[in-house]
């Protein structure tokens, strides 16, 4: 079974391959979302976005990108600069093991942001 490292919570679960990491997550009351998102959020639909994660290790085990994922993603400040490594949970089957970082940052100056 693969395991998910939440990095910020210091928290390791197993998950039975192809599991959809907001399901698990919060099965194991893993916090996904920010703020006024953990009551306004979509869902799990793929549409709102909050749910935002950085895969930091393994992302090779974890589905393809959808185009709803990408185009959401797409629309996010918090995506520059993190194009490589950045999922949303509800649209992310994980294969195998994943270091996960949840609620990152906005990067309105980082490096990339103006490029």
């Amino acid at each position: 079974m693969p395991t998910v490292n939440f990095v910020n919570e210091k928290t390791e679960i197993e998950v039975p391959a192809g599991a959809n990491l907001r399901a698990e997550a919060r099965k194991a009351g893993i916090e996904l979302y920010p703020g006024i998102h953990r009551i306004a959020n979509c869902r799990g639909f793929g549409q709102c976005g909050s749910c935002r994660v950085l895969i930091t290790k393994g992302m090779e085990a974890t589905g393809k990108k959808s185009l709803i994922e990408r185009l959401r993603l797409g629309l996010s400040m918090a995506y520059i600069g993190n194009e490589d490594t950045m999922r949303l949970a509800c649209q992310t089957c994980v294969e195998g093991d994943i270091d996960v970082v949840t609620k990152p940052p906005m990067n309105l100056f980082g490096d990339n942001f103006f490029s």
